[in-house]
């Protein structure tokens, strides 16, 4: 491992230390940056995950992809903990703290805001930073591909009316374009550059497709950083204005994330799951597709609404959450022993 990669808990550590610094020294050029999105969709984020992910799909072998059909366990934990499992233990989880342990802290009204944030993230599972989890736990990047593709087909058909049954409402209505320009910018335009350059390097004689990957390691954390100091730096007032809220709403998000990883890894050893399929099933079912529960909040319930904050907390405590799991995945492989 490289010194970028054998440190990385420490950059993404100083990335939110520089983002929330910058962010309030700098206002106005993080609120341009943000202003620069489509869909609710922020462009500039979307390349430096673009930049992040590139990597892992050069490493794509489609012949590989189609052998997945024979060992379908793996897709299928990954499914039920996504759809069956997570969204009603996240409720649970909001339910209990905002009704029961913070009540004497949180008003009624806003409780129940910060759980409908919370629900919101629990039915959005990750599109885009699922890649850069697996390729850190060395993950085989053909299955995740099919993982995430599956989870995104699924989401069509299955998140609104989970999240409808959760909410207790009924006017759910899916962003379509947030769902469909995430889904191009962060799996379909990467795959295909990917595939494109791995044809091209195999044509010719030599290692060439294993130098390059080597290479762009770096650019790959360096992308993850650079998204941390953005999302950082684009709530650094929040994050300064209400601490305490945040550490209310991060609490139970914390327990849920890490708690659906265990029930996941638990599964995965029951299984007998190979270490590359194993721990990208338990990092997709963790992680969270947080443009899309942003942009449901919004639209549900207002930009400045205490379910909008939940979902933005959601984005800010993922990445150092999902990089201990990462460690946590590393440290314990191989899974079957």
């Amino acid at each position: 491992m490289g010194i970028f990669e054998r440190f990385l808990s420490v950059w993404v550590g100083l990335g939110m230390l520089l983002g929330v610094g910058l962010g309030l020294s700098m206002p106005n050029i993080f609120q341009l940056i943000a202003a620069f999105e489509y869909a609710h969709v922020n462009l500039v984020v979307a390349v430096l995950i673009w930049v992040m992910i590139y990597p892992m799909m050069i490493q794509i072998d489609w012949g590989s992809v189609k052998e997945i059909g024979k060992k379908p366990q793996g897709l299928i934990l990954t499914l039920v903990v996504n759809w069956l499992i997570k969204p009603f233990t996240m409720a649970l989880l909001g339910i209990l703290f905002f009704e029961y342990v913070f009540a004497p802290w949180v008003d009624p009204q806003s409780a129940k805001a910060y759980i409908a944030g919370m629900i919101l993230l629990g039915v959005a599972p990750c599109t885009a930073m699922v890649f850069v989890w697996s390729h850190l736990v060395k993950g085989d990047a053909n299955y995740t591909l099919v993982q995430v593709s599956v989870n995104d087909l699924i989401m069509v058909i299955a998140f609104a009316p989970i999240a409808a049954l959760l909410l207790g409402v009924t006017n759910i209505t899916v962003p379509w374009q947030t769902l469909l320009i995430s889904t191009v910018l962060y799996v379909v335009l990467p795959l295909i550059a990917g595939m494109t350059t791995r044809y091209l390097l195999r044509q010719g004689s030599g290692d060439r497709l294993g130098r390059l990957v080597s290479r762009l390691k770096p650019w790959s954390v360096a992308g993850l950083i650079g998204t941390v100091v953005l999302l950082f730096g684009f709530q650094a007032r929040t994050i300064v204005d209400q601490p305490g809220v945040i550490g209310l709403i991060a609490i139970p998000l914390i327990i849920q994330t890490y708690g659906i990883f265990f029930i996941t890894w638990w599964a995965a050893k029951k299984l007998k799951l190979a270490h590359n399929i194993a721990g990208p099933a338990c990092l997709i079912g963790t992680s969270n597709f947080f443009e899309l529960a942003v942009a449901v909040a919004i639209s549900l319930f207002g930009l400045n609404s205490g379910a909008a904050l939940a979902t933005v907390v959601g984005v800010l405590v993922e990445v150092p959450v999902m990089l201990s799991l990462v460690a946590l995945v590393n440290k314990w492989r191989p899974i079957t022993s």
